[in-house]
């Protein structure tokens, strides 16, 4: 299972950890408008297909976000069901108050 975490604390991890993955489910578009520095893209609709070969290591931290939180729910039970084991889902850009890249 996925844990739910807030902005707050995945502003943290970023902070202070070296070692995870910023995983942003959103669509190509959405994701020029604005997204959190270091993201990668990787649409929740594709996370069946491409999760293998964009994430070789199941055991590596990801932190999950989209635009509002519902995507990054489906996506974070998608990657787990894959067999990743450290996924942190921190719900949508729009709550996110700190720094984008544009």
């Amino acid at each position: 299972m996925h844990e739910m975490i807030t902005a707050e604390d995945a502003k943290k991890i970023m902070d202070t950890e070296k070692d995870f993955v910023i995983l942003d489910v959103r669509e190509q578009e959405e994701f020029a408008e604005g997204h959190i520095k270091g993201a990668i893209l990787l649409p929740y609709t594709e996370i069946e297909s491409k999760a293998e070969a964009v994430l070789p290591d199941k055991d590596k931290l990801i932190l999950v976000y989209c635009r509002s939180g519902r995507r990054s729910k489906i996506a974070a039970e998608s990657l787990v069901s894959l067999g990743y084991t450290n996924v942190k889902e921190f719900g949508g850009i729009i709550d996110w108050p700190y720094e984008v890249v544009k």
